[in-house]
């Protein structure tokens, strides 16, 4: 396995490249477990390098290890280190969630070439070990659908904006005091770090190319509490939802606010944690679940990758087929209006839903006057007419707002 002829073959030397919050995490657990792993294993492993912003040297690093451990994030330099280990014939381990769903296949394909594996369980939902479950254990099965909370920031603050009917900015600023949330929360709050692992767990579920720019994602600035008072109501809970899916002979991959019945497994989901379902009609659907943010969970996925590699772990399969991406699917909806309370409200809304396609499945009514609020859950339609709807509604006159509409699965697993 080791690239140096002279280096001593009970050692693993590893060079890690980033000691920041997640870096420092992993250096702390390889001290640990070194041990453990030179049992299990026979091989112990040693973090002979260390890059930060202020010290160490890549070249010597590389030259001077049998492993790259990349937590540094973002995009520069880290694909240039990624990429020349690998071309050294390096095998790297990284969490990089942003790299791989903008640059994967390059990367992917420079790990062919050179014989040696890119491992990256860090990089989606911490320690739940969906990639190896996709890109292993469920390798030869044929994937359908995949739901994930995938980012334990948003899950965090949506749970406790039910729970004790906090705002938006209060749960935002308590996730904060925690550390379940940046001092910068952006990429978190408005779904581009869930689109980012999306884009990770298409490419491997359906074996096609999948860009973080061909994800649709909104996030969870908009949510108020009445959206979370009301779908209480109807029996809906709310996550920022991830999904990808086959539709129409190809893929739809997007992330939303999306409400959930009582019964589907995700819907139990609380805190900071992640869980992923997975559908198949092999195994119908398995959902995984754990510990989904923080440095020394993503570091314990990352030392599981090394740890992989001592088995003879191999990098991702080239792409057995080009996918088309489908924007316009289908999906119940929560539809919330702020009307002036009149005759013929209700039936006029209909109406203009009954234009489109779309039927009502339940409705709660509330307030008096010009104070009057409706909501409703409309079934399945898909996006496009939805939308048309929202239109022609958001025309009447006695509506107060624009209408504000959420997603709805009407899923549930037995």
């Amino acid at each position: 396995m080791s690239p140096n002829a002279d280096a001593t073959p009970a050692v693993l030397r590893l060079g890690l490249l980033g000691q920041g919050t997640v870096g420092a995490a992993f250096e702390a657990l390889v001290a640990q477990r070194a041990d453990n792993i030179q049992a299990l294993t026979g091989r112990r492993p040693v973090i002979t390098g260390v890059l930060t912003s202020r010290s160490g040297e890549f070249a010597e690093i590389l030259s001077s290890c049998d492993v790259i451990v990349e937590l540094i994030g973002g995009i520069e330099p880290a694909r240039t280190y990624v990429l020349e280990a690998l071309k050294a014939g390096r095998h790297v381990v990284t969490a990089n969630k942003q790299l791989l769903s903008q640059h994967g296949e390059e990367l992917w394909e420079a790990a062919r070439q050179a014989g040696v594996a890119l491992r990256f369980e860090g990089s989606v939902a911490g320690v739940v070990p969906v990639v190896g479950v996709l890109t292993e254990s469920l390798a030869g099965s044929h994937i359908e659908r995949l739901h994930g909370i995938v980012n334990g920031t948003t899950n965090y603050i949506l749970s406790e904006m039910a729970r004790t009917g906090a705002t938006y900015e209060q749960a935002l600023a308590q996730a904060q005091e925690h550390g379940y949330a940046e001092a910068d929360p952006v990429e978190d709050v408005d779904g581009r770090d869930a689109a980012a692992k999306m884009a990770i767990l298409a490419r491997l579920a359906f074996s096609t190319p999948v860009h973080i720019d061909q994800v649709a994602y909104e996030g969870i600035e908009k949510i108020t509490t009445d959206d979370l008072e009301y779908a209480r109501e109807l029996g809906l809970g709310l996550k920022l939802l991830g999904t990808a899916e086959r539709v129409e002979g190809g893929i739809s991959v997007r992330v939303h606010p999306t409400f959930l019945y009582a019964g589907h497994p995700l819907a139990a989901i609380t805190g900071p944690f992640n869980a992923v379902t997975i559908e198949s009609p092999g195994i119908t659907e398995i959902t995984l679940s754990g510990p989904g943010a923080g440095g020394p969970q993503t570091a314990a996925a990352v030392l599981g990758d090394v740890v992989c590699l001592l088995h003879g772990a191999s990098s991702v399969a080239a792409p057995t087929e080009e996918l088309a991406i489908v924007k316009d699917v289908e999906s119940a909806f929560y539809l919330h209006l702020e009307v002036a309370d009149q005759p013929g409200v209700l039936a006029q809304v209909a109406q203009l839903l009954g234009l489109q396609g779309a039927s009502i499945k339940s409705v709660v009514q509330k307030g008096l006057g010009d104070n009057a609020r409706l909501v409703m859950v409309i079934h399945p339609i898909r996006e496009s007419q939805f939308s048309a709807a929202c239109e022609l509604i958001s025309r009447l006159d006695f509506l107060r707002s624009p209408p504000r509409a959420i997603r709805v699965i009407e899923e549930v697993f037995g």
